[in-house]
């Protein structure tokens, strides 16, 4: 089955810079975007970067664009995070998601979701 395995979470300082990896399992990822999602406590889950298969397109909320960068490698079905200049309102939970775009969602129309990596940035 598909799997998603988020790691590089932690603590932090501001300022300082985490390298967030999913690696995903289970499925041929050709044609998926690969995305980063974030839960603060007491807030709901909101978009953070999203790649496309291609690695050509790259969307980014407005709250971290210039701080962050989202990469993927398709030989390892992984996508990363760089957060760089972080911040204390960066402090959440990171979602690795994945989704068929295009022909993909002939095939497979579903949504995939890790369970999540702690980041805490402290002040």
């Amino acid at each position: 089955q598909v799997q998603l395995v988020e790691s590089g979470g932690g603590l932090v300082q501001a300022g300082g810079s985490l390298r967030l990896s999913c690696a995903a399992s289970g499925r041929t990822f050709s044609s998926y975007d690969m995305g980063w999602f974030r839960q603060a406590a007491g807030k709901e889950r909101e978009f953070v970067a999203i790649v496309s298969w291609s690695g050509g397109s790259t969307n980014y909320a407005d709250s971290v664009k210039g701080r962050f960068t989202i990469s993927r490698d398709n030989a390892k079905n992984t996508v990363y995070l760089q957060m760089n200049s972080l911040k204390p309102e960066d402090t959440a939970v990171y979602y690795c998601n994945v989704k068929p775009r295009g022909l993909a969602r002939l095939t497979d129309a579903m949504e995939y979701w890790g369970k999540g990596t702690l980041v805490t940035v402290s002040s």
